[in-house]
């Protein structure tokens, strides 16, 4: 069975209530005013290797040990 997405939606959208169709509506129109920003990773390949491997040792400990951190109390 091949249904397009537009057709999937519908069929999705049908089956909501209105105030979740409205939050839809919504969010498609902020999607397509929404612009793709950022560098294209192609043009960032001529950095690759430019860290030295010892900070970036020191840069994964940084991370494990302030990342991977839970605080339970935070809430």
């Amino acid at each position: 069975m091949n249904i397009s997405i537009i057709d999937e939606l519908i069929q999705q959208l049908k089956g909501m209530p209105q105030h979740l169709q409205w939050q839809v509506l919504e969010f498609a129109r902020i999607l397509v005013k929404s612009q793709v920003r950022g560098t294209p990773g192609q043009q960032l390949l001529r950095f690759a290797g430019s860290i030295p491997p010892d900070d970036l040792q020191l840069m994964r400990k940084a991370i494990e040990q302030g990342c991977e951190q839970v605080d339970t109390n935070e809430w």
